[in-house]
This record gives C-alpha cells, sequence and structure tokens, in this order.
C-alpha cells in the first residue's frame, strides 16, 4: 500500500470539493494537475528553508507562532528567493509520494512569506491585491509566482490543484499556512519526507487546542472556518467532532464530545510578530 492510500481513510471517500456551505464550490480543486504528480524515489534539500524558519518563526507562551516578516525582509529575502528559485528548478515528479508532498507544501510557505515580505508592512494578506483571490476574494492567491516543471502556478493552484488534488490528505490543511492568525501554525522547522506526518499531527495537535481552532463554551463550539471551508475534505461536518477528539487534549476532547457545532470564525490578521 502506498504512503498515498494509507492516508486515504483520513478522508472517508470525500470529493475534495470546498465544503457546500460557503455557497462556492472551487473548480481548482476539482481538477488536479495529474502532470506533476510524483512517481519516482527522489527528494530535495530543504535546510535552507528550514534555517529561515529556525530563525522567523517566534512561538509564543499559548502555542501560536508568529513570523519576524521585518526581520527576514531586512535580512534574509535574498535568501529566501534563493530558495525559491532552487525549489523552481527541481523535478517534483521525481520524488517520492512523502518528499513531493513536503515540497509542494513547503513551496506554498515559501511563496507566501515572500509575496507578504515584497509589499511589508500589510495588516492582512488579504491587502496584496494582485488580480483576485478565488473563494477569498481579495489577495495574492490566484496570481501566477512560480513555474514548475514548465507549469505556471498560483498559490491556489499549489493548494488546490497539487497538495489536495494529488496527495488527498486533510492534514495537509495543517501544513499550508496563509500568513493570517486563524491558519494553523507556520512550523518551526521545513517539511521533509521523513517529519512530513509526525510534523504534520504536531501542528494539528496544536491548532485543535488552540482557541482560534476549536473553543468550547457553554455547551457549543466554535471553530476556524478551515472546518466550514474545507469540511468535505475531513469526511463531512459530521466526522468534525471525531477529527477533532483524535487531535485534542482529555478536557478539551470530552468538551467537545459533549458540545454541538456552533460558529465557524476566521480572523485574517497578518501572523506578524508585532
Amino acid at each position: 500500500m502506498t504512503d498515498l492510500s494509507r492516508r486515504s481513510f483520513l478522508i472517508a471517500g470525500t470529493t475534495l470539493a470546498v465544503a457546500h456551505a460557503t455557497g462556492v464550490q472551487s473548480a481548482q480543486a476539482a481538477r488536479p494537475i495529474t502532470k506533476l504528480r510524483p512517481r519516482g524515489g527522489a527528494g530535495f534539500d530543504h535546510s535552507a528553508f528550514d534555517a529561515m524558519l529556525r530563525a522567523y518563526v517566534k512561538p509564543d507562551a499559548q502555542g501560536y507562532n508568529r513570523f519576524d516578516y521585518r526581520g527576514l525582509k531586512s535580512s534574509a529575502q535574498g535568501q529566501l528567493k534563493a530558495y525559491l528559485v532552487a525549489m523552481q528548478s527541481a523535478r517534483p515528479t521525481t520524488f517520492s509520494a512523502d518528499e513531493a508532498h513536503a515540497y509542494w507544501i513547503n513551496l506554498y510557505n515559501a511563496a507566501t512569506l515572500d509575496v507578504v515580505a515584497d509589499y511589508y508592512p500589510v495588516k492582512s494578506i488579504k491587502d496584496i491585491k494582485l488580480g483576485g483571490g478565488g473563494l477569498f476574494g481579495s489577495g495574492p492567491w490566484s496570481k501566477k509566482l512560480m513555474t514548475v516543471e514548465g507549469q505556471e502556478l498560483s498559490l491556489d493552484d499549489v493548494e488546490h490543484r497539487i497538495v489536495r488534488g494529488l496527495f488527498e490528505d486533510p492534514m495537509s490543511h495543517y501544513g499550508l499556512n496563509c500568513a493570517s492568525y486563524s491558519c494553523p501554525n507556520l512550523a518551526v522547522r521545513a517539511f521533509t519526507g521523513s517529519n512530513l506526518n509526525s510534523l504534520l499531527a504536531q501542528n494539528a495537535r496544536e491548532y485543535v487546542n488552540h482557541s482560534r481552532g476549536v473553543s468550547v463554551k457553554s455547551g457549543r463550539i466554535t471553530s476556524s472556518k478551515i472546518y466550514s471551508w474545507y469540511a468535505d475534505d475531513f469526511g463531512g461536518r459530521g466526522q468534525l467532532k471525531g477529527h477533532w477528539s483524535a487531535f485534542a487534549e482529555p478536557q478539551h476532547k470530552a468538551n467537545i464530545n459533549s458540545a454541538r457545532l456552533g460558529r465557524f470564525v476566521y480572523d485574517w490578521s497578518l501572523n506578524d510578530i508585532s
């Protein structure tokens, strides 16, 4: 059984369409870029990105990771751009499944950091208006920002047509970071083929147990809109409590299991240190 099929039970046979509750179905999610599917055994060296994350991701005492965009822009954006150039020279179709999954998550995160640094200071990534943002309206997500194996790609392409479309793993949502407060943490480490599953699980635990991910008050659950936008990825809304329970700390798990679904909320404020 392949790495991809081993994880397929997590999506419970869903279609990977954007949650119907949004009223918007993402055509990109329905059209995977199949020519970029991994079919080899190679990998990529992410040590340069790993060093940048170690230097500029700043975890706080509440388990939330903020990012020092000012520091990156003044001291290391050139290194980030060099890493992105190297990534675009790679051939991820020759990678193993886990190496390719890690590669595409890192590419999405690195390109997001770069575009925010280009326009910094901004209060929200949605203030960077580069021609639309698909499901989210304004933002940089629909602009073609990179080219891999001859394919021009936007951030939307990488997220929906490659990461979601090819790997079909809801855990991917805990790796992709959209530079906003309500996103799952930007990890302090770069993803690799060897740490992919453990790092995604760590990010899931940190998110589910943080108030911006899932909170319970007076018997009602307030959770991130990630779980409504992409409910189908998690098996539908009826499966959300079971998913959260797999990562929740004991008391939080008990509270979730005894509560009912309530609101879905999202804060687009930049995940900046200031």
